[in-house]
């Protein structure tokens, strides 16, 4: 039986006026706290479809964290008998004139203590003559941190500390070029961890992230941010590193920043040209690893997920092979993957963090928080580790690169989810805000991420597209090759853009940044 005529019509228009034919476009996510979809779901669509060149959709809720403080205890601290004389020196140290940490850590892991004997060697490369030496001390803001001394030459220096800022007054002026090592014991009542923050211990794992004093940059003034709620507040120069570890217990597993070695009763960890330097502790882990390239990959999780720990193995394998090509070398020698009690993910240099109830959600597929949240903590590596910045003035520098990154892992390595990554990711949230809003202007932190990340993502994505791949790739490199172990700025990022493309970006920094003079 034929349907008259003008039926016909009127049902093929009311088809495809239901349809959405149009491609879903793009967007971020973040490192400290990030919310997602539920990635079993179909994903949301995005209210409107976006631009080539401009995608600056609307906000999405704003959603609070929670936390259950361990009761903290009573143990006497752990003793440095064996170091109390003297430290040794640094057994490699490089030719350049990073600062160089020596580190030797006593963590009573049950007792949720830590002593350590800690040298810094600075050398002063401001151009100005040095009277006082600021150091950041993160732990004395969650309490418990005790500092024995400060030498100079076996000499006690003063200094003031106040919340995370340690001034120490030199006896003499340290002048451009000139260097001084300075020597300190200090300990940690290690606090009890709360779920937004990885450092502190809870009941099956202590970690320790910026636990150690470190010399804060400088430009035109010591650099040293306020804390903020939205994301990170910390600006680290690149420093090489000789950390020592001793646990007073023997069963204890620890991932670190770097590769194991031996050095009488400790362990010694070397990391170079390196942000930062951590550690997570643990009577529970199970291991795995592999190899990517030159880098030793391990992964670190719970009794009861293997499948888990091996699939986030994978995905990293994968990413660190992809992006060796995309970016940079991987820069370290050993990268940490550590599952822990957290809201989200947590980047460190050569260790990341990951939540459990990424591992618990896990589907068996790449559709996943656990794989789309963990190769982004792996993009930290370049855009953080690698290639520095101010996170808290400009934390899209290393954030909106490090969403992007995802969205190239799943174009080049499960191109069938490539789609399905951008709504699951991005799109879901509808971003919208300037891509350089700092972590002390959005209201909220679901704004935050929205402008920095998701938003900061569809600048990349807009900029890719109009640079074209040959250019865009080789901008990346370029960048990684010229601010690696330095911090780059906005100003930087656009200079080296400018240098390797002929095409006309000025539109799309009008679009997604308030500052638009780059």
């Amino acid at each position: 039986m034929r349907l008259p005529l003008r039926l016909t019509f009127l049902l093929l228009f009311l088809i495809l006026t239901s349809c959405n034919l149009s491609t879903p476009k793009r967007t971020v996510p973040p490192t400290l706290v990030l919310v997602t979809a539920d990635p079993n779901a179909s994903p949301t669509p995005t209210p409107f479809q976006p631009l080539d060149s401009n995608y600056i959709p609307v906000n999405a809720p704003t959603l609070a964290s929670t936390f259950t403080p361990l009761p903290p205890t009573n143990t006497p601290l752990p003793t440095l008998a064996s170091t109390a004389t003297a430290l040794p020196s640094p057994t490699t140290v490089p030719s350049s004139a990073r600062t160089q940490y020596t580190l030797y850590a006593l963590l009573d892991y049950y007792g949720h203590q830590l002593a350590v004997d800690e040298t810094i060697t600075y050398t002063n490369q401001t151009g100005l003559a040095l009277s006082d030496l600021l150091l950041v001390v993160e732990p004395n803001l969650r309490g418990g941190f005790t500092l024995e001394h400060i030498l100079l030459n076996s000499n006690p220096l003063n200094y003031d500390l106040n919340g995370n800022r340690l001034s120490v007054y030199l006896s003499q002026p340290l002048m451009p070029s000139s260097q001084v090592t300075l020597a300190m014991r200090f300990r940690i009542s290690i606090p009890a961890k709360v779920k937004d923050h990885p450092y502190g211990y809870d009941v099956d794992q202590v970690n320790l992230t910026d636990w150690y004093p470190f010399v804060a940059p400088y430009s035109n003034g010591w650099v040293l941010h306020e804390a903020s709620y939205l994301g990170e507040h910390l600006v680290y120069d690149a420093a090489d590193f000789e950390v020592n570890v001793k646990t007073t217990e023997g069963s204890i597993t620890i991932a670190t920043s770097g590769v194991p070695e031996p050095n009488g009763e400790w362990t010694r960890y070397r990391l170079y040209g390196a942000r930062t330097f951590a550690l997570s502790a643990s009577d529970q882990f199970k291991v795995v690893d592999a190899v990517s390239g030159g880098a030793q990959i391990r992964s670190y999780y719970y009794p009861g997920y293997e499948t888990q720990g091996l699939a986030i193995l994978n995905a990293a394998v994968r990413a660190v092979g992809l992006w060796e090509g995309q970016f940079a070398p991987y820069p370290y020698s050993s990268l940490s993957i550590v599952q822990a009690d957290l809201n989200d993910g947590q980047e460190y240099d050569g260790l990341i963090f990951l939540a459990t109830k990424f591992y618990n959600e896990y589907n068996g597929s790449a559709r996943s928080n656990l794989v789309a949240i963990g190769v982004h903590e792996v993009a930290h590596q370049w855009w953080f580790g690698l290639v520095g910045s101010d996170q808290a003035m400009e934390p899209w520098l290393d954030e909106a690169l490090c969403v992007y990154s995802e969205a190239l892992f799943y174009k080049y390595i499960y191109p069938n989810s490539y789609d399905w990554w951008w709504n699951f990711r991005v799109n879901y949230f509808g971003p919208s805000g300037y891509v350089d809003t700092t972590v002390y202007e959005a209201p909220t932190f679901r704004a935050y991420v929205n402008a920095v990340y998701l938003n900061g993502a569809n600048f990349v994505e807009a900029l890719h597209y109009r640079m074209g791949d040959d250019a865009f790739f080789r901008f990346l490199q370029d960048y990684a090759s010229r601010y690696g172990r330095g911090r780059a700025t906005a100003y930087d990022f656009f200079a080296v853009a400018r240098q390797n493309t002929t095409a006309d970006i000025s539109d799309l920094v009008r679009a997604y940044f308030r500052e638009p003079l780059r």
